[in-house]
């Protein structure tokens, strides 16, 4: 099994789809990791060699921010916006959609499941 940036890569799957099990790494961005160190793109992950695995880790750590830096990144990003108290902080404070969707009738995954309002019967 390939560890990666701290991941366990799955290693029967193909090299571009196990690479995306790294936060912060697409398909897109998978693809390009391939053709740079040149592997084939139907490749498996078990079929890979020790000096190919360790090309993929220098290559991620040098040129990527992966994993624990980006959520920690994103998470310091959500803060600032929070402590500035701008419009958007405000909707991530109470857990609202940020975005501009409508929360008359949806927004249930941010809002939560729909709370019963007593004495609200037709």
């Amino acid at each position: 099994m390939a560890r990666i940036a701290g991941v366990n890569i799955p290693t029967t799957k193909r090299v571009i789809i196990g690479l995306t099990y790294i936060h912060g790494i697409g398909r897109t961005r998978a693809a390009e990791i391939c053709t740079k160190i040149g592997i084939p793109a139907e490749r498996r992950v078990n079929q890979l060699t020790d000096a190919e695995v360790i090309q993929i880790r220098e290559l991620i750590d040098r040129d990527f921010q992966v994993e624990g830096d980006l959520r920690r990144e994103v998470a310091m990003n959500i803060k600032r916006l929070m402590d500035l108290g701008c419009y958007r902080g405000l909707r991530h404070r109470r857990g609202l959609p940020v975005r501009g969707q409508r929360t008359h009738t949806n927004a249930r995954t941010r809002k939560g499941p729909a709370k019963a309002i007593a004495g609200k019967k037709k």
